[in-house]
C-alpha cells in the first residue's frame, strides 16, 4: 500500500510537472501573439483550485491529473464581441497558430533539457559498462565479445556507462548488425566486433536489450554467506541467521555458490524445503517454505535474504558530472539523442521492427516515477526528462486530436492559402480520436499484463 501512495504520489506530480510545462508552452506564445486566453486548466473535470488573473484568465487546477488544455478566445466556438474580434485564435496568421501549437511540444524539448543540464550539473553515480559474463551461444559470444572488457562504443555511439549501453542497443533493434568497440583490461587500444543481429528477439517485458544479446554487466564477486534476513521473511521464520553458509537444498549440493543456492530455492515456491546450512563449524538441517514472487514471468520462490559480496571495484566508478558549460552541451546532446531514438522507436512499431508489447501506459510512468523518486533528485530528473521529451513527440505525431493533427492542417493552409473545411477537420477530430483511445487501450493492456 505505501508502494502504491508513493508511486501515485510520484506520478501525480510529474505528470503535474510536464503538463503545465507544455500547456504553458501554449499559453505563453498566446499571450505574445495578443490571443486572449480564458482558461489555463491542469487536469480534467472538477475544479479543485481556481484563480482569474488581470487578463480574464481563469487558472484552474482540476481532479483528474491526466492532461490540460488551454481555451483560448476562437470565434468558431464562441461568440465574441467586436472589440475583442483581434484577439481571437481563428484570426491570427497561419505563421501565428503553427508557432502557439507548435510551443507545447516544443516547450517539453526545453524542459528536457533544462532537466538534463541540472542533473548533469549537480553529478550522478555511475559505472564503467565492464562486461562481467557473455552467455554461451548468444550474439555476444557469436562475435567473440570478451568477457572482463568495456563497452566504448556501440555503432559509432560513445557509451559512458549502462545506460548509454543499453540506449544505443535499443537504437538498433531491427538491423542487421551491430558493431561494439571494447578496450581491455590495461589496454588503450580499442577492437571492434561485428555483431549479427538478423535473429535478435528482444521483449522488454522478459529482459533488458542488454542481457538479451548475452552480455552481463560485471558484478562483485558473490560469496555463499548470509549477510542480511528480511524481517518476517520465510528465513527467518525457518531460523535462518546471518553468517549461516548454505550447504544443500533438499539434498542437492550448491558446492559453496550462492548462485546456485538461489536457483534452487527459486523452484520450491510455497512448497517445504530442507536446508542444510554451516553454522560455527557444524551442519544445521531447517525447514523453510519460500514465499512465492513474478519474476521475469515466472513465480519463483524467495525466502528474504542477501549474500555477502565484494565491494564494486573503486576504477570501475565515476561521477557522471559536468561544469556549467560542459553540463548545456551534454543536455543538449541527450535531448538531441532521446528525440532521434523516440522517432526511431515510432518508424519501427510501424514496419514491425518493434512489437506494440513494448508501448507503456500510465501504470509503467507511475511506477517508473516511484523509482527514480525513490533514488534521489538527479534521477527523477533524468526519468522527467525522459517523459517530457516523450510526451513533446506524442504531441507531435499527425494525429487530428494532438498538435501535431493541427499543425498537419495549418501546413497544409499555408501551401494551398485556403484552411481545411471544417467538415474534413471534424471527420479526423473523430479518426483521430479512435486512433488515440486505440494506441491507450493497447498501453494500459500491457501495462496490466506486466502486473
Amino acid at each position: 500500500m505505501i508502494d502504491f501512495i508513493w508511486n501515485l504520489s510520484s506520478f501525480v506530480i510529474a505528470l503535474g510537472i510536464l503538463i503545465t510545462v507544455h500547456e504553458y508552452g501554449h499559453f505563453w506564445v498566446a499571450r505574445r501573439n495578443k490571443v486572449k486566453v480564458e482558461r489555463f486548466s491542469i487536469g480534467f473535470g472538477k475544479a479543485i483550485w481556481r484563480r482569474t488573473d488581470k487578463h480574464g484568465t481563469e487558472f484552474v487546477v482540476a481532479l483528474i491529473p491526466l492532461g490540460g488544455y488551454v481555451k483560448m478566445l476562437d470565434e468558431r466556438v464562441d461568440d465574441v464581441a467586436d472589440e475583442d474580434k483581434d484577439k481571437t485564435f481563428n484570426c491570427k496568421t497561419v505563421y501565428q497558430r503553427i508557432a502557439i501549437v507548435a510551443a507545447g511540444p516544443l516547450a517539453n524539448f526545453i524542459f528536457a533539457i533544462f532537466a538534463f543540464y541540472l542533473m548533469f550539473l549537480l553529478g550522478m553515480p555511475s559505472v564503467k559498462p565492464i562486461v562481467g559474463e557473455v552467455a554461451p551461444q548468444s550474439i555476444a559470444a557469436n562475435a567473440n565479445l570478451p568477457e572482463n572488457s568495456e563497452i566504448i562504443e556501440i555503432a559509432g555511439q560513445s557509451t559512458r556507462d549502462w545506460q548509454d549501453v543499453n540506449l544505443a542497443l535499443v537504437a538498433n533493434i531491427g538491423e542487421p548488425s551491430l558493431v561494439i568497440k571494447t578496450v581491455n583490461k590495461g589496454s588503450v587500444s580499442a577492437i571492434s566486433y561485428q555483431l549479427d543481429t538478423r535473429e535478435w528477439q528482444f521483449s522488454p517485458e522478459k529482459t533488458s536489450a542488454i542481457e538479451s544479446i548475452g552480455l552481463t554487466p560485471f558484478r562483485p564477486k558473490v560469496h555463499n554467506e548470509i549477510v542480511v534476513i528480511a524481517k518476517d521473511s520465510p528465513a527467518e521464520r525457518a531460523g535462518l541467521k546471518v553468517g549461516d553458509k548454505p550447504v544443500s537444498v533438499n539434498g542437492v549440493l550448491v558446492n559453496n555458490q550462492w548462485q546456485k543456492f538461489s536457483e534452487q530455492i527459486k523452484q520450491f515456491p510455497n512448497q517445504e524445503v530442507v536446508i542444510d546450512v554451516e553454522r560455527d563449524g557444524r551442519i544445521n538441517t531447517l525447514t523453510a517454505i519460500p514465499d512465492s514472487i513474478e519474476r521475469n514471468e515466472q513465480v519463483v520462490g524467495y525466502l528474504g535474504l542477501a549474500s555477502k559480496s565484494d565491494p564494486y571495484p573503486k576504477e570501475y566508478q565515476f561521477e557522471l558530472s559536468y561544469g556549467p558549460l560542459e553540463a548545456f552541451s551534454q543536455s543538449l546532446d541527450k535531448t538531441w539523442q532521446l528525440i532521434t531514438l523516440s522517432f526511431q522507436m515510432i518508424g519501427k512499431l510501424i514496419t514491425g521492427d518493434v512489437s506494440v508489447k513494448n508501448l507503456s501506459g500510465p501504470i509503467s510512468i507511475a511506477q517508473g516515477a516511484g523509482d527514480h523518486a525513490g533514488y534521489g533528485l538527479v534521477y527523477f530528473l533524468g526519468f522527467l526528462a525522459l517523459i517530457s521529451i516523450n510526451l513533446g513527440i506524442i504531441n507531435l505525431l499527425p494525429v487530428p486530436v494532438l498538435d501535431g493533427g493541427h499543425l498537419v492542417y495549418y501546413f497544409i493552409e499555408l501551401f494551398t492559402g485556403r484552411p481545411v473545411p471544417e467538415k474534413i477537420q471534424e471527420i479526423g477530430f473523430k479518426f483521430g480520436t479512435l486512433a488515440l483511445l486505440g494506441l491507450m487501450s493497447i498501453a494500459l493492456f500491457n501495462d496490466l499484463s506486466r502486473l
